[in-house]
């Protein structure tokens, strides 16, 4: 039980840091939609991985109707991610991300193809994406880098890297 409370209040804490907004940790838990979102997806993406997949979706579309991000179950978070804002976010099935991530609202973590493969982007640590951001595809954004406003990403991106407008091949 220990270790599942330190692991809400490094989540929690990381929100406090992040926004100065934040006036508490009751504000955090009870009137920010992306901690919301993001405590449903653990439950979702646990029953996802334990094959129940049917409630598994049906926490993540709850989710969705409540806060406006779309995390399906199968997405691997790292810790102490921070979605600000977050309506209209999608972040698909094979996502994944790393920790001390910031993503901001309508960004876009999606697919070009429907193949049962790896289909959805990587995101290295402490990576910022700007808002409405797409990355679409298998690519890797790699550690340390910023992703500015409405970006369009569909090809690998180096770590320390700053992309804004379309980088694609």
């Amino acid at each position: 039980m220990s270790r599942i409370v330190d692991k809400l209040y490094e989540f929690f804490k990381a929100y406090k840091d992040y926004d100065p907004a934040a006036k508490s940790y009751w504000e955090i838990i009870l009137l920010y939609p992306g901690p919301k979102a993001i405590c449903c997806h653990v439950l979702a993406h646990h029953l996802y991985q334990n094959k129940f997949y049917f409630l598994a979706r049906f926490v993540s579309e709850l989710s969705r109707w409540l806060t406006g991000i779309e995390i399906h179950p199968g997405a691997k978070l790292g810790r102490r991610l921070v979605i600000d804002h977050g309506m209209a976010t999608v972040i698909g099935e094979t996502a994944e991300i790393g920790d001390d991530c910031i993503i901001f609202h309508e960004v876009t973590l999606g697919g070009v193809r429907f193949d049962p493969i790896k289909r959805h982007p990587t995101v290295g640590d402490r990576v910022v994406i700007g808002t409405g951001a797409k990355i679409l595809g298998p690519v890797h954004i790699g550690s340390d880098s910023r992703i500015g406003a409405n970006a369009f990403v569909m090809k690998d991106v180096p770590a320390g890297s700053v992309v804004v407008g379309v980088f694609k091949d």
